[in-house]
């Protein structure tokens, strides 16, 4: 792929923004990356969404914020992928600046989601799944990663209690960022006296949903000369992938196994040419716990059902041998889905700059995202580094 560079990122706090449209949750996340990358202008937009349609009754986002912007005239599209909407947003704009067709292109993600009764919200997640075969019988996106953690728990002899150190370590994270949802510490025992969901999924095993927007502004290396962008890092993409799996986890030929996310690692490790020994710290999708403990079984960091150990033993920590969650990934920055993948990578960004505040990973040079759509049906993989 070509040499592609991160110039700007923006984000908005997760919260419940009952006095602010979804345009402009979007553009306050734009216009801040644009700030940051010292441009007023780019030739085109993307906009990672799920929900829009059922949450505001809005389609065609990416007219609507590019208008709402001053961008009109512009390319500008809204990209879905379920919950991996905000990284197939980037993998749009890493296109077409790759391919030439634009120099500078902007990929946002925003989801609002506070202003909709809960049951909603709950019947709009499950349009991730398979409608015929999986959400007509009623079950909810909770309820599809309960079976596969409770599968997990069965096939690998883990105890429900073992994955504590998962929601522990994202919610210690997220007390030094001002843009996380939740700042509070939580213990073992609260996640063990936690109040079920669906289970063995508990509300401390769960990410909160919630109203916000993150931006990144991505163009040719072979471009930079052109920006005054002097004053910050190069922080450059060297691997960009994405892979698919069956949508229902029925028709999967291991329930508890993220294929994608195997099969989306491998491509971008080998574009970059490293491999997990290699990573520095990764940002990954832990909507739920179990999917935190899939993604680095997956991606090389772990051997197949031996995740909650790494865990308990404080691997998974900003000192341990691969930090998660820097910043406190969904469990407590929060989850707005369709942003979530930006947010991500405007992390990731921040790590690599050094300026991750008090949760900086030390000497941190390469870095991995990994966004899921659905309950591991699309996965998005990609790696970052500190030119």
């Amino acid at each position: 792929m070509q040499e592609i560079a991160i110039i700007g990122i923006g984000q908005t706090k997760i919260r419940e923004s009952w006095d602010k449209s979804i345009r402009e949750i979007a553009g306050e996340a734009v216009l801040a990356a644009m700030l940051d990358a010292g441009i007023s202008t780019a030739d085109g937009l993307f906009i990672g969404n799920m929900m829009s349609a059922m949450t505001s009754h809005q389609e065609n986002l990416g007219t609507l914020i590019a208008d709402w912007i001053g961008l009109q005239g512009k390319e500008a599209f809204k990209i879905e992928a379920a919950c991996g909407s905000g990284a197939a947003a980037l993998r749009m704009a890493i296109f077409a600046v790759s391919s030439g067709e634009m120099d500078i292109a902007i990929a946002s993600g925003v989801e609002k989601m506070s202003e909709v009764p809960g049951s909603e919200i709950t019947a709009a997640l499950a349009t991730a799944a398979d409608a015929d075969y999986e959400a007509v019988h009623g079950l909810s996106f909770v309820a599809l990663n309960a079976l596969i953690m409770k599968r997990y728990l069965h096939h690998y002899k883990w105890k429900h209690e073992d994955f504590a150190p998962f929601s522990v370590n994202a919610h210690i994270n997220a007390l030094s960022n001002p843009y996380a949802r939740l700042h509070n510490k939580i213990s073992v025992e609260q996640y063990q006296k936690a109040r079920m969901v669906s289970d063995p999924i508990n509300l401390l095993d769960a990410s909160p949903t919630g109203d916000g927007a993150a931006a990144v502004i991505v163009t040719s290396k072979s471009k930079l000369s052109n920006l005054d962008i002097s004053r910050k890092p190069i922080i450059e993409i060297i691997g960009s992938a994405s892979a698919t799996d069956y949508l229902a986890v029925h028709d999967r030929i291991n329930p508890i196994w993220l294929g994608a996310a195997e099969k989306s690692a491998k491509k971008a490790y080998a574009q970059a040419g490293v491999s997990p020994n290699d990573i520095d710290f990764f940002e990954l999708h832990d909507a739920f716990s179990i999917m935190a403990a899939l993604s680095l079984e997956a991606c090389g960091f772990a051997e197949r059902g031996e995740a909650p150990r790494i865990a308990l033993n404080e691997d998974i920590a900003l000192t341990g041998r691969i930090p998660i969650a820097t910043m406190g990934g969904l469990k407590a920055r929060g989850h707005p889905v369709g942003a979530t993948g930006i947010y991500q990578i405007v992390e990731s960004v921040q790590q690599l700059r050094g300026n991750a505040g008090e949760t900086q990973v030390e000497n941190a040079k390469i870095g991995m995202s990994q966004n899921i759509g659905g309950s591991g049906a699309t996965i998005i993989t990609h790696i970052l580094k500190a030119d």
